[in-house]
């Protein structure tokens, strides 16, 4: 689900709007593959990545004279961790680290998206996490198979591992889902994840998309795809190319506060609603856009995120520097962050 930077730059290789020719460049993309920096169970270890980051991005200045003339105005990075650029999975800890200072200029391609957050910066653009396209489609039942299951939920509801206490992960929705939910009939909900998990989403009518450690989840782009409307748990979220997925039309918001309410909210929504809701999750376009597939198509999360770059063109001319003029601190951060890759 953070491999979202690989693909672009797959994409991007082969990519039409691709230019060899730096000066007829709109924008700069910097792989860095900060992702890839992994702890022994194959989870992204971000501690690092501001290090990674500042070494490439010193790197790109030293040699070449395009990040120096805006300081990285012109550049996009995708930075798919849990809170982007914050390099942090706990909130607590991301927020105080911020954004790092380098990157405060560029603009950057994240999943996290969350309103009135230190972590999200004006004019980024906000994409869903990476989903297997062609795992998901060989998993595919056929569309008029009864959907049986009222809601479904497989995923962790503590993580006893980093948050032994309780109550932190998740900000407490996902315990909450379970205390008030684990025997009740119309959940099927559980920690297990059984070989026929996407079989089971397009079984479901809704699917409980709730925040973990950041409010971004890759159920989001599952339900999309399987049909299942979507009960999206995560407080002030911004979610991916809201100009082409009518996320209001199609899911069902509850504030975290309300899940012990959770079975109220659903059974009280009409038929007539659950079934507009899942025709509009019919549309091919809508569930394209949800997905980084090889080779790219036309619509897809690629190219969702290329109409976002074209929205913010052209480049302001108050971007570029004068010669010689600095904006940015290069000693600003932590001092750790400071080492050399």
């Amino acid at each position: 689900m953070f491999a979202a930077e690989i693909y672009m730059q797959r994409f991007l290789l082969s990519s039409p709007v691709r230019t060899l020719n730096p000066e007829e460049a709109d924008w700069f993309y910097v792989p860095v593959y900060t992702t890839c920096d992994l702890t022994p169970n194959g989870l992204p270890l971000p501690f690092k990545s501001p290090r990674m980051m500042r070494s490439a991005i010193q790197l790109i200045a030293s040699n070449w004279p395009y990040w120096n003339r805006t300081e990285g105005a012109d550049h996009f990075f995708v930075v798919p961790h849990d809170f982007g650029a914050c390099f942090h999975y706990q909130e607590e800890k991301a927020i105080g680290r911020g954004i790092l200072p380098l990157l405060q200029r560029a603009t950057l391609v994240q999943t996290f998206g969350q309103r009135n957050h230190v972590c999200l910066k004006e004019g980024s653009i906000t994409v869903p996490p990476y989903a297997p396209p062609q795992k998901m489609q060989s998993h595919l039942i056929p569309g008029k198979t009864p959907r049986s299951i009222f809601v479904y939920f497989r995923g962790l509801f503590y993580d006893v591992g980093n948050d032994p206490e309780g109550g932190y992960y998740a900000r407490g929705a996902r315990a909450a889902v379970w205390e008030n939910f684990k025997d009740n009939p119309l959940f099927d909900i559980s920690t297990e994840h059984p070989t026929t998990y996407y079989e089971d989403m397009q079984r479901a009518i809704f699917c409980l998309c709730p925040l973990g450690w950041a409010p971004w989840s890759p159920r989001l782009v599952e339900a999309v795809i399987f049909g299942c409307i979507p009960v999206i748990i995560a407080d002030d979220i911004v979610l991916p190319f809201a100009d082409a997925i009518p996320w209001e039309d199609i899911g069902v918001f509850v504030d975290e506060k309300d899940v012990p309410y959770l079975d109220t909210i659903l059974t009280s929504i009409p038929p007539e609603v659950i079934l507009r809701k899942q025709r509009l999750l019919a549309n091919p376009s809508m569930k394209q856009a949800m997905l980084f597939p090889q080779p790219a198509q036309p619509g897809d999360a690629f190219h969702q995120v290329l109409n976002g770059l074209a929205r913010k063109l052209p480049h302001d001319r108050s971007v570029y520097l004068r010669p010689g003029e600095k904006l940015l601190n290069w000693t600003a951060g932590p001092v750790a962050d400071l080492k050399p890759w």
